[in-house]
Formats: structure tokens, sequence, C-alpha cells
């Protein structure tokens, strides 16, 4: 059986107005994120799937890169137009795009 490659692209080719997905566990989330991003975790991503457009690529993001993949093959299967960020915010942090705390503490991956 052939599966066709998982879309990817990398964290600094996500456009500044594109739809950022971050679906990394709260902790995560809390030391530091993409200002612009949505933060639906992967545990609760199949109960809140009708929360995401329809009408736009959805650019998934984890730490690495493993679960966005997991939830990017999860909504091309469900028909969304979904692409893995690969190297998740860890390449997203190294590639100097902005981070943000919702403590207001300096912004980190965790």
């Amino acid at each position: 059986m052939n599966f066709a490659p998982l879309p990817a692209v990398d964290a600094a080719a996500v456009p500044s107005d594109g739809y950022l997905l971050d679906v990394r566990e709260n902790d995560e989330w809390s030391v530091g994120h993409a200002p612009e991003a949505v933060h639906i975790p992967m545990s609760e991503l199949v109960a809140r799937t009708a929360e995401l457009p329809a009408d736009r690529t959805i650019h998934v993001v984890c730490r690495v890169g493993g679960r966005s993949a997991q939830v990017a093959q999860y909504l091309i299967a469900q028909g969304v137009d979904a692409v893995n960020v690969d190297g998740g915010m860890l390449a997203w942090h190294e590639a100097g795009r902005p981070l943000i705390s919702e403590s207001g503490a300096p912004a980190g991956v965790l």
C-alpha cells in the first residue's frame, strides 16, 4: 500500500498570516507559543475539529513535529487542507520566529 507523503513546511516558511494550530499540551503552550497561534491540545482535537476553518490551510505545530504530523494526517483524512510544520516549535524558535508566554516571562519552548 502506497501512502502519499505528508505535506510539510519549514517553520521559517509559515506565512505570517497563516493559520497556525498548536497541538501541544497546556504546560508547553504557557511557556511559549507563536503570538497568533490557535491552541487546541492534541488530546482535545477530535472533539474540537469543528472550530477549525474550512477555507484555509492549517499549519499544525507541536514541539518537534511528531504529534503535529499525526494531527495533520488526521485532518487531511477528514478533508482538511493541513500541513505539518517540520521541526515544530523548536525549529520555529531557531528560525527567529516570535514567541510569547502566558505569564509575561521570557518565552521558550518546553
